[in-house]
């Protein structure tokens, strides 16, 4: 393409497309769901197991329709959010530049980065937040969850494990916020690649898609909202 230039205009060019790459145009018709994680030392198994399922949610829908957004914290209070993500190597290539490292939770923090989506692109129509532990007062994560509640952004609270509190916490959040909270047995494949196809699909379908398949999350969905 840029053969025929001269080479400072060559140069240029290159580098502006090599930009452009990075940093891809969303389809205004793509909905866009947020993935969040833990990333604190003890996470690392399931950061690789999670980096290693990523590709179900775009495998289970129509991969023009989804963009996501990679959410992370870990260390002393290192947050991040990445570009939002039209293909499941995208979402990858972010994912492979975490790295867990010890600290406590920062779940008010995700919250809050999920309002702000929201109030920015009514495109947003869910999150999932994967975690085992929770450390922060539940008073002011339950609050945020019922703000997005009213802006109808469900909060998908995936827990590894059973810790009590986490347990109360999560299930909280993600009534409030019109989500659901569901456990899964640490390390196991099948139950969250069965969940994150779920939440694509509800993503980019809403319920009428839901109804389609048969999976733990898909009939928990349905029953907590059959008339939706």
């Amino acid at each position: 393409m840029t053969k025929n230039l001269p080479a400072n205009q060559a140069k240029t060019v290159d580098q502006f497309l090599t930009e452009v790459e990075k940093h891809p145009i969303q389809p205004t018709s793509a909905s866009r769901l947020i993935f969040a994680l833990d990333a604190t030392a003890s996470r690392e198994p399931t950061w690789d197991l999670a980096s290693s399922l990523h590709a179900e949610m775009f495998n289970a829908v129509d991969s023009s329709k989804l963009s996501v957004q990679l959410v992370s914290f870990g260390g002393f209070n290192e947050f991040r959010s990445s570009s939002w993500n039209s293909s499941a190597s995208q979402l990858l290539r972010e994912m492979q530049t975490v790295r867990c490292l010890g600290g406590i939770t920062q779940i008010g923090r995700v919250l809050n980065h999920i309002l702000t989506e929201a109030s920015n692109s009514d495109k947003l129509k869910v999150a999932v937040y994967i975690g085992d532990m929770c450390e922060e007062p539940m008073v002011e994560l339950v609050s945020m969850a019922g703000q997005l509640g009213l802006r109808r952004v469900p909060v998908f609270m995936f827990q590894e494990g059973r810790e009590r509190y986490a347990t109360e916490v999560f299930r909280s959040i993600a009534d409030r916020s019109g989500g659901v909270h569901m456990p899964f047995e640490p390390g196991s494949a099948k139950q969250l690649a069965e969940m994150l196809k779920t939440v694509a699909v509800y993503a980019t379908e809403g319920y009428a898609g839901v109804k389609r398949i048969d999976t733990p999350l898909s009939r928990k969905l349905l029953t907590n909202a059959p008339n939706r």
